[in-house]
């Protein structure tokens, strides 16, 4: 029997029994959707987070302390350790572009004219650099020492009239303490600008840590000045540091070549755990390590986890693609039974057992390539709907998607071999004689 003679038999066989034969394909259907919307999810997700990572924060070390034993992303259990003058002193080394203080800090409000907007944690001190040109809508970056903020859109359209270049924002600090800032700059995302701060679209007003932070801020923070009584003694005993630390800092490269980011890192790790630094001090008091890694580095870790998961609900998907193909199986063993007269009367008239084989092997295979080619269009559809909804640039995997068609192939032949096989063996005879 002829291959398209074949398969011509085998479409009538499933277009007789269209229900069943829908039911029977939709494991595989389930299965592979499931694969590709989850595939598809995972890399568009990978490319949204590299691309969050500027060639400018491809240079960028960031830094904290924390206890050995800690595990978290970047800031899990992280103590104030980074002194002004380790600061001033890593800003100065050789193979370090710049360095300064990150920290956030607690706010109760946000005060624009007559408006009073709630706002907690959405002061951010840092340096200048921070704020990268490209990432800047409009305005410019803070200068240090000076009183200017850089916000972003979170912040400047929350009011009734919207926060623009120019105007004056009131910051109100736990405590009760307020601060004026002069915006000067408006970034175009919602989200935050590094992994200190995650990607999620929050209210954040960004300023130097000069004189905000080192002075300002510092002072307004409770039992501020009781620490610095404190530090004066700890300083005479233990040789710890005195005045404000940072909980983090960012340590810039002279380039985003992996060897000068190494260098940095090397240098900014050699002077800190060294006992001319107030950090190293301070680590070696607190029983603490100093983590210094770029964003690519940190943002592995996640991908590391979202892999992970991914794998986790690929197997899943696996699994139903091998109830599907005990489904293709089961329906195609009821298919040899109720069809055994017929399989007698093929070979009285000729059939060898190839040609019965091939004949159940090819309705097996039908059903496994059409279960894979809707549940590639039905995955495709649920990744596309899943990126636009997410806000994530949409990226297929293309090589899941041949190789859906190929377990689609391998599911029906495997699936289907059984069942072929054992028509094959019929007995003519015996076939005839069956009702």
């Amino acid at each position: 029997m002829r291959p398209v003679e074949s398969l011509r038999l085998a479409w009538r066989a499933i277009t007789g029994h269209r229900l069943r034969s829908a039911l029977t394909a939709l494991g595989i259907v389930i299965g592979v959707a499931a694969v590709i919307a989850f595939v598809t999810l995972g890399a568009s997700l990978q490319v949204g987070l590299i691309g969050d990572i500027s060639p400018d924060d491809q240079r960028n070390v960031y830094g904290w302390a924390a206890d050995p034993d800690t595990e978290g992303g970047p800031l899990a259990g992280a103590q104030p350790v980074f002194s002004e003058s380790d600061v001033e002193t890593l800003d100065d080394r050789e193979d370090i572009e710049a360095a300064y203080g990150y920290a956030t800090l607690p706010t109760q409000a946000l005060v624009y004219g007559d408006e009073v907007s709630p706002q907690g944690d959405a002061l951010v001190a840092t340096g200048p650099s921070y704020i990268r040109d490209e990432t800047l809508e409009e305005g410019r970056q803070f200068e240090p020492g000076e009183r200017e903020a850089v916000v972003n859109p979170a912040v400047a359209e929350q009011f009734e009239e919207n926060v623009s270049v120019g105007d004056e924002l009131t910051v109100a600090l736990q405590g009760g303490q307020r601060t004026t800032v002069t915006v000067v700059g408006v970034t175009e995302t919602v989200e935050g600008l590094s992994p200190f701060e995650g990607f999620d679209p929050s209210p954040r007003v960004y300023v130097p840590t000069d004189p905000y932070y080192t002075e300002d801020l510092a002072g307004a923070m409770p039992g501020a000045s009781d620490e610095e009584d404190d530090g004066d003694e700890a300083a005479g005993e233990n040789g710890s540091a005195e005045g404000t630390l940072f909980l983090a800092i960012v340590v810039e490269a002279e380039s985003a070549d992996d060897a000068a980011v190494d260098r940095a890192r090397e240098s900014a790790r050699e002077y800190l755990e060294s006992d001319d630094s107030d950090a190293g001090r301070l680590l070696d008091a607190g029983g603490l390590a100093v983590t210094l890694q770029t964003s690519t580095e940190l943002l592995q870790q996640l991908q590391d986890v979202l892999d992970l998961l991914q794998n986790f609900i690929v197997g899943i998907a696996a699994i139903s693609l091998l109830v599907g193909s005990i489904g293709i199986a089961n329906i195609m063993l009821v298919s040899v039974t109720e069809r055994t007269r017929e399989i007698g009367i093929m070979k009285a008239v000729g059939a060898q057992n190839r040609d019965v084989l091939g004949l159940f092997l090819a309705e097996a295979v039908i059903l496994g390539v059409v279960g894979a080619v809707l549940g590639t269009a039905l995955g495709l559809f649920a990744g596309y709907l899943g990126a636009w909804y997410v806000g994530l640039p949409l990226v297929y995997p293309y090589e899941y998607v041949v190789l859906a068609i190929v377990v689609g192939v391998v599911v029906g032949v495997a699936s289907g071999l059984y069942p072929a096989w054992r028509a094959a063996r019929t007995d003519p005879i015996e076939a005839l004689r069956y009702e």
